[in-house]
């Protein structure tokens, strides 16, 4: 029975992380156990990354809508309260692009959610 060796199947795999480190820093891009080690840690990076994303996202809207609904004399609890009985259904991402770019619409909304 003929010897295998690995090393095409160690080369695709250093190959494999070494091209997913490139834009690393130093060693980290260059030495396959560093190199490793930090492709490890930038995919957890990267994955709760995306759920903070989420996160900081909502919490811009929120701000942006407050600060809207302030000008018009509405807090901003008030007004999701008022949308909620009101059984208007517009999400906090759609109502922040409201106050910003379109204030005429965005002062309807408030005047029919404080009603």
């Amino acid at each position: 029975m003929p010897r295998v060796t690995k090393s095409v199947t160690a080369k695709s795999k250093h190959k494999k992380v070494l091209s997913a480190t490139k834009g690393h820093y130093g060693a980290r891009s260059r030495l396959f156990k560093t190199a490793k080690q930090s492709n490890i840690k930038a995919l957890q990076y990267a994955f709760r990354d995306r759920k903070n994303r989420k996160r900081a996202f909502r919490s811009l809207w929120i701000a942006r809508i407050n600060a809207g609904a302030r000008e018009l004399g509405v807090s901003y609890s008030n007004l999701i309260a008022g949308l909620t009985k009101k059984e208007i259904l517009i999400d906090r991402k759609i109502l922040s692009d409201l106050a910003i770019n379109d204030q005429a619409t965005f002062k309807k909304v408030v005047e029919t959610a404080v009603k």
